[in-house]
């Protein structure tokens, strides 16, 4: 398992994509965009669901329901990995520590690279506002949140880097004998 941690528009799909490439063994890239689009459409609208994807002011809110799909959508992932699928996931925790806590303790027992995915927040921002399929201010929003009390193996900067260099930075990490 590969878990890449990063804001909206930091760069992890395209790492992970990348990664795909250069990985020897077929790897699976599931990730939070992945299990947004399973959603019903009535949880994308916030309340008991997930609200601020789509207007506002960049801040994501999270409901109940929403939480309880993606506990077991972390639980489902993981048992996936351990019936010996090869996973990156894609993620942002919007929770930052307890986030990461959460997948820790679904992935307790398998070997998992952690890895943070950083990007300039202005740089994230000038990516979100390209893409025209984000709230204006998510990006900036979350560039440093998601990484408060995040512990990691590996930390790759895409304001830095190109999304090619920084998979090359995981592969190397990944396969280095441990």
């Amino acid at each position: 398992m590969i878990v890449l941690n990063g804001g909206s528009s930091s760069g992890k799909s395209s790492i992970a994509r990348r990664l795909q490439e250069l990985l020897p063994e077929p790897w699976l890239h599931l990730g939070a965009d992945t299990m947004v689009s399973a959603l019903p459409p009535r949880l994308l609208a916030g309340g008991e669901g997930i609200g601020g994807l789509d207007d506002g002011d960049g801040t994501v809110e999270v409901g109940p329901a929403f939480a309880a799909l993606d506990a077991a959508w972390t639980v489902g992932v993981a048992a996936m990995a351990r019936a010996g699928a090869r996973i990156v996931v894609d993620e942002v925790f919007l929770g930052g520590a307890a986030s990461q806590q959460r997948w820790r303790t679904a992935l307790e027992g398998l070997d998992v690279l952690w890895v943070g995915v950083r990007c300039a927040p202005e740089v994230a921002a000038a990516r979100e506002a390209a893409r025209g399929d984000r709230v204006a201010g998510m990006a900036a929003a979350q560039a440093e949140s998601v990484h408060r009390g995040v512990s990691y193996d590996l930390v790759v900067d895409t304001s830095q880097s190109s999304a090619g260099e920084c998979a090359q930075a995981l592969l190397a990490r990944a396969t280095a004998p441990h």
